[in-house]
Formats: C-alpha cells, structure tokens, sequence
C-alpha cells in the first residue's frame, strides 16, 4: 500500500470483476438511441479530412517516402480518430455520467465496484473508437486510403488505442470541478499529440529535442503501429509500441479507479 497526496494506493479493489461487461452494455444501449446521429459523424468527418487533405493538400505534397499522401494521412486520421473519440467520450460522457446523471452512484448501489465501473467506462470508450474506426475504413477504402488485407489486425490496434486514451482521459474526469476544466488537457495533451506525433508528417522531421518528447506521447506509438498495417506492411518495433500503448492504458486505469473512489465514496 502506498499513500501520496491523500490517495491510497493499493491492490485491493483495483482489479474489475467480469461484471464490468454490465456497464459496458448499459453504454451501448444508450448509444444505440443516438446511433444514426453518430455514425453520420464518425463516416462524413472522415470523408471530410480525406477529400480536404488527402487530395486538396496531397496535390502539393505528392507522397512521402514511397507512399502516396493521402494513403500516409488517412492512416494518420485512423490513429488521431481512436484518440479523440476516447478522450470525448470519456470526458464528457463520463464526466456527464458521474456528475450530472449521479449513474455511477446508482451503479455502486448495486455489486458493481469502482473498478468495474471505471472498467466500463473505458472498455465504451475504446469500442466507441472501434466503431468510429470502422466508420473512416469503409470510407477509406474506395478512395485507396487503406488495405484489406490487415484489417482486423488494424481495427485491434484501434481498439486497443481507446483504450490507453480512454483510461487517460477517465483520470481527467476524475479531478475535473467543471466541463471548462476539460480544455486544460486538450490544449496541454491531446492537442500538441495531435500535430506532433505523425499524423500529418513525419516525427524525424522535427528538431531532435522534440522528437524526444514526442516517443514519450502514445499517439506516435499508435502511429507508428497503424500506418504500415494500414497498407498491409508489418511494421517495426511491435513489442515496444504495444508496450508504451500498455503502460498508458495500465496506469491511466489504476489512478483512474483511486481517483474516482477518493471522489464520489465518502
């Protein structure tokens, strides 16, 4: 056990239970009421960047390396999309959830822990980027943005990505006084990955201290794993990739469930 700041620290409770999947459901049946709604904005936005970027700038950049730049984006907007659907749907969902809608109270009334709500929650928000996934590889395909050949392997890494992001953005939640408080992590985390970490250009390109800080930041990560599987390649350093991806999801989970128990259980 180990106590910092007023959090305590330990195993006990920090593992979910399986009736963490009961929270999950709970989730998906109420996006199914809004489902038209949003899968509408997970196939247009997409549609959007590819036709703005991958064509209207791809005409002046060409390609890089040897591949074509709307092939080299899109897989770059896959990668960015996992992380911004998480992040929202964690955030405010989850924010909404715990201190707007009391649900997590009403769920911890039940057998339901900590654990296996916060579980939840973070499970949702990687199949919500799983399915907005889905969304920009159908769109991407008939544009020769993405190849069949490694689709599910993508999709897994998609997933796996909401997840890291979604256990981030759950400690966010956590600790946030307001929704306004939200734009402090946007601006300071999700923003910065965003035009960093190799979705629009390549990391090596950047200053040497950047790209420093930049191998730190899980999108690059994800990057780096989606772009060449995208396109059917394997890519390289898998072991170190997924466990960077890992870590973040790992720790993010742990400080997640102290943080939501110090929160909402007196």
């Amino acid at each position: 056990m180990l106590r910092v700041k007023g959090i305590t620290w330990t195993t006990a409770g920090v593992f979910p239970s399986r009736r963490f999947v009961q929270v999950w459901w709970r989730h998906v049946m109420v996006w199914r009421k809004t489902a038209p709604a949003s899968l509408a904005g997970s196939l247009g936005e997409p549609f959007l960047y590819l036709l703005g970027l991958g064509y209207g700038l791809g005409r002046f950049v060409g390609s890089i390396g040897d591949m074509d730049y709307m092939v080299y984006v899109a897989s770059g907007i896959l990668a960015a999309n996992s992380m911004n659907t998480a992040t929202f749907e964690a955030i405010y969902g989850g924010f909404t959830r715990m201190t707007r809608q009391y649900t997590f109270h009403a769920m911890l009334a039940t057998p339901l822990t900590v654990a296996d709500v916060v579980a939840g929650e973070i499970a949702w928000a990687a199949t919500h980027s799983l399915i907005s996934g889905i969304a920009i590889f159908i769109v991407g395909l008939p544009l020769g943005a993405f190849s069949w050949k490694m689709v599910f392997v993508v999709l897994a890494i998609v997933a796996f990505s909401g997840l890291a992001f979604g256990a981030m953005a759950m400690v966010m939640t956590a600790i946030s006084p307001s929704y306004d408080f939200f734009l402090y992590y946007f601006t300071l985390v999700t923003t910065p990955m965003f035009l960093f970490c190799g979705v629009f250009y390549p990391v090596d390109s950047l200053p040497v201290w950047i790209q420093t800080l930049v191998t730190l930041m899980p999108l690059t990560h994800v990057v780096a794993l989606l772009r060449p599987v995208a396109n059917g390649l394997m890519p390289s350093d898998i072991g170190i990739h997924l466990a960077v991806i890992a870590c973040y999801a790992t720790a993010g989970f742990m400080a997640a469930v102290a943080l939501v128990r110090r929160r909402i259980i007196v």
